[in-house]
C-alpha cells in the first residue's frame, strides 16, 4: 500500500470518492465507476489509480504508472523554475554634490545591475541643510534616468523618503 504524503495526489486506496471518472492510460475516457471499481481494474492492469482532478464532479481519475507521473510532474516543475527569474533590487548611493568621475562609476554599477536582470534603486542621502536642495537631487535621479533610458524604465518615480531621496529603476523588456 502506498503513502499519501502532503504535497501528492490522491492514489489508490487513498481515494473515498464514490464515484469518479476514469481515463486509461491512453487518456481514453472509459466512464463513471465507483472507486472500489476503478481501483480493481487499475490493479488488474498493474498501474495506479490516481486522481488528475478533483475540482470536477464526479472526480477524474487516470490509470497509470505513478512513478513515471511523479517524475514527469517534477521534471516539468524543474523545467519552470529553470526558465523564471526573480528580480531583486540592488541599490546605488549617492549624494547630491557628486563629481563627474564619482556619477559615473555609480551609473556604471547600475547599468551592470540592470543588464543581469535586477532592479536598481538609485538613493541620494541628505545630511543637515543639504536638505533644502532637493530639486538638484531630484535633477541628479532624472538625468541618472535620462542616461540609462537605453535599457531601462521608470519604475517609480524620485520620492522624499525622510532625509533620503529614492528612486527606482526596472530593466526595460527586450
Amino acid at each position: 500500500m502506498k503513502k499519501k504524503y502532503e504535497n501528492e495526489s490522491l492514489i489508490n486506496e487513498f481515494i473515498k470518492y464514490p464515484q469518479v471518472r476514469l481515463l486509461d492510460n491512453l487518456g481514453k475516457q472509459l466512464g463513471i465507476y465507483s472507486s472500489e471499481e476503478a481501483i480493481s481494474i487499475a490493479s488488474n492492469q498493474g498501474l495506479d489509480l490516481v486522481v488528475i482532478s478533483n475540482k470536477s464532479d464526479p472526480p477524474v481519475c487516470k490509470i497509470i504508472d505513478y512513478g513515471k507521473y511523479k517524475f514527469s510532474q517534477e521534471k516539468k516543475a524543474k523545467e519552470a523554475k529553470k526558465k523564471q527569474h526573480n528580480a531583486t533590487i540592488k541599490e546605488v548611493k549617492m549624494r547630491y554634490k557628486i563629481e563627474h568621475h564619482d556619477y559615473k562609476v555609480r551609473l556604471n554599477q547600475a547599468l551592470k545591475f540592470l543588464q543581469s536582470g535586477d532592479k536598481v534603486k538609485t538613493t541620494i542621502t541628505f545630511r543637515g541643510r543639504e536638505v533644502q536642495h532637493i530639486n538638484l537631487a531630484i535633477e541628479l535621479l532624472n538625468k541618472m534616468a535620462t542616461d540609462l533610458n537605453e535599457i531601462s524604465t521608470v519604475q517609480q518615480i524620485p520620492t522624499k523618503d525622510g532625509k533620503n531621496i529614492t528612486m527606482i529603476l526596472a530593466p526595460s523588456k527586450k
